[in-house]
Order: C-alpha cells, then sequence, then structure tokens
C-alpha cells in the first residue's frame, strides 16, 4: 500500500477502482484539526483532472507501471497502432485517450508507451519536437526575428500553432508538446 505521505508527481494509484496519475499534490497542516493532502489527479483512462483531497496518512493500492518503447505505425480515424520495436508485436490504442500525443506524433515516430497494470495507457512525448511547416502564408521582405507578430501554419502531422512571420514553408519548427506552441527554428 502506498500512503499520502509517499505521493510523487507522475506516480500512480487507485482511488475507488479508477487509476490516476498525480499531477500535483500539497500537504496541509492546519492550525486547527487534522492534516490533509491537496491533490490534482489525472484519470488514466480519459485524461480527466480532477482535483481531491485525502486525509493525511490515507492508503491507496500502487499501481504497477512500465514504459516500453513502441514505432508509432498510423492513425486510422478511431485507433492508433504501434509496433513493439523489440518482439514486433503490434498493438491498438483508441485514439480518444491519445489525442493530444497524436497531434504531435509522425508515422515510424519511436515514442514510449505507457503500461499500467499491463495495459497500454499512455504515449509519453518528449517536451519539445521538431516538425516541419507543410504550409503556411509566405514570408514578406522586412519580416524579422524582432518584428513580432505571429500568423498561422500548418504542421506536418496536420496540426496548426501560430508560429513568428519569418517562417516559410519547409522550415523545421521546434514546438512545446505541454502547450502546444512554437519555441525556436530547429
Amino acid at each position: 500500500m502506498i500512503s499520502t505521505n509517499q505521493f510523487r508527481n507522475g506516480s500512480h494509484i487507485d482511488v475507488d477502482g479508477t487509476v490516476y496519475k498525480i499531477v500535483e499534490f500539497q500537504h496541509v497542516k492546519p492550525g486547527k484539526g487534522g492534516a490533509f493532502v491537496r491533490t490534482k489527479l489525472r484519470r488514466a483512462s480519459d485524461g480527466a483532472v480532477i482535483d481531491r483531497t485525502f486525509r493525511a496518512g490515507e492508503k491507496f493500492r500502487p499501481v504497477r507501471t512500465e514504459v516500453r518503447r513502441m514505432q508509432f505505425l498510423y492513425h486510422d480515424g478511431s485507433d492508433a497502432h504501434f509496433m513493439d520495436s523489440e518482439s514486433y508485436e503490434q498493438l491498438t490504442i483508441p485514439g480518444g485517450t491519445i489525442s493530444e500525443a497524436l497531434r504531435w506524433m509522425k508515422e515510424s515516430d519511436e515514442v514510449e508507451v505507457l503500461y499500467i497494470d499491463e495495459q497500454p495507457a499512455d504515449v509519453q512525448l518528449p517536451s519539445a519536437i521538431d516538425l516541419q511547416v507543410a504550409e503556411t502564408e509566405p514570408g514578406v521582405r522586412g519580416d524579422t526575428a524582432s518584428g513580432g507578430g505571429t500568423k498561422p501554419a500548418v504542421l506536418e502531422t496536420g496540426t496548426r500553432i501560430q508560429v513568428p512571420l519569418f517562417i516559410d514553408i519547409g522550415d523545421t519548427v521546434r514546438v512545446d508538446t505541454r502547450s502546444g506552441e512554437y519555441v525556436s527554428r530547429a
């Protein structure tokens, strides 16, 4: 069993039969009454984030997690298909559960698939990823890095983001996968 004083950001716990990932937590010791722990939890099944408060010392079943390197094959509209790089075994994950990660993945990318209790549950991406600009309005003379301003661009994965005015079609840009914002040229 795992106690509230063993909470770590990123670890998984089982609360009333549902698996959650601890996004953040805070131990609170009020002047009056017992101590408690405020948490922000992400449901593993659908990614919904909830706030939950637990009494200090409450115990939970720890959840066994494992990360395996896999190759992203393709997305067929409803499911994402992956292949284990070592055993060449293929698996599918419903697209709805990893829709945010699908925005940044190209076919044949190597990714880390998170297994929760032996079941594939999520895809872990690096915090920044390099992608090529597939379409955007052409840059105009005078558009510089210090000029400011942004324009819409479509990346090779089909995701729309805002980029600086000097970025052209074919440029490779670095994008923050957590916020979806342009970081720099790659």
